[in-house]
């Protein structure tokens, strides 16, 4: 792996690891909750995905730096815990989309230099991306974000993706990287800034229509019926 691509590793780790802080405060977790949070959301995507590929020992029991900067993550959170816990709560979705950006470019990136597909390439830069998130929230008992309707998943594969198409292509590595995390995190930042959601398919009640009975005292009554509908998620006024 090459340098720019191992020092953007650590950035996405450090980036996860504080995202795993913040929610681990608002938690009300004791620092040993934090630092479990703060490795599952920094390594867990990329430890999931070394077991799938076949890679053995997976990436941080090789290079035990990245548990020494989660540590230090951690540590620094500590002592500025008092800022830490009055970011706004919009602070947390932001640092996520960073991390998933930079996650999913490493993911689809080790994928390919390992001989796999493009297709496999993309599914594993998208779960390197969402799969460390969806530990944390599930540790912190909250829905993970990748099981909302929110554009999570689709951005990270869309940057997937972009980075297979360009390597097809034999683009610059550094092009690729920077189209790759372009695209993801430009997706998942618009999704937060204009609420942007997927349709919901879901099973929904339709009440009969109603007739005037004086034209039609006859009538036999209809029942409610189910129907699969769309619902869509109603944009939020800023």
């Amino acid at each position: 792996m090459s340098g720019v691509v191992y020092w953007l590793d650590m950035a996405g780790v450090i980036v996860f690891a504080l995202s795993g802080v913040i929610l681990a405060c608002r938690s009300r977790m004791d620092p040993i909750g934090m630092l479990v949070l703060a490795a599952v959301t920094g390594i867990g995507g990329g430890t999931l995905r070394d077991l799938v590929l076949g890679v053995r020992p997976v990436f941080w029991v090789t290079d035990p730096t990245y548990l020494w900067v989660i540590l230090a993550t951690v540590s620094v959170s500590l002592v500025g815990f008092h800022y830490i816990h009055r970011l706004s709560r919009g602070f947390l979705p932001i640092a996520d989309a960073f991390g998933l950006a930079l996650f999913t470019v490493i993911g689809t990136h080790k994928a390919l230099l390992l001989g796999s597909s493009g297709t496999v390439a993309v599914l594993m830069g998208m779960m390197t991306g969402v799969a460390g998130g969806m530990v944390r929230d599930v540790l912190a008992q909250r829905v993970p974000m990748v099981l909302r309707e929110e554009v999570y998943a689709t951005a990270a594969m869309a940057g997937g993706i972009i980075y297979v198409v360009l390597h097809a292509l034999s683009a610059p590595l550094m092009l690729a990287i920077a189209a790759s995390i372009s695209v993801t995190l430009g997706l998942r930042l618009a999704a937060i800034h204009w609420h942007l959601a997927l349709p919901v398919f879901a099973w929904v009640t339709v009440p009969p229509k109603t007739h005037d009975q004086s034209t039609a005292p006859l009538s036999t009554p209809r029942k409610a019926k189910e129907r699969v509908r769309i619902i869509r998620r109603e944009r939020k006024k800023p």
